[in-house]
């Protein structure tokens, strides 16, 4: 029954994301290509973060000299 639940609650985020965001209205490949985009500059923005956020947080320790 848990798992029920937990895809009746997926399917209902799922939902209110496509009348959020209006997707509603396009057609099943223009969603998925919209999705497809969605997911890849998320992606890329969390790499990015990942990769270049602690150069930049060490750098702005070194400048209020917090860090030696």
């Amino acid at each position: 029954m848990a798992l029920g639940d937990a895809w009746k609650q997926l399917s209902w985020f799922y939902y209110q994301y496509l009348l959020v965001t209006a997707l509603y209205m396009l057609e099943p490949w223009e969603r998925t290509i919209f999705n497809s985009l969605l997911v890849t500059v998320a992606a890329m923005a969390i790499y990015t973060g990942y990769v270049f956020m602690p150069q930049h947080i060490m750098a702005i320790l070194h400048y209020f000299e917090v860090v030696q």
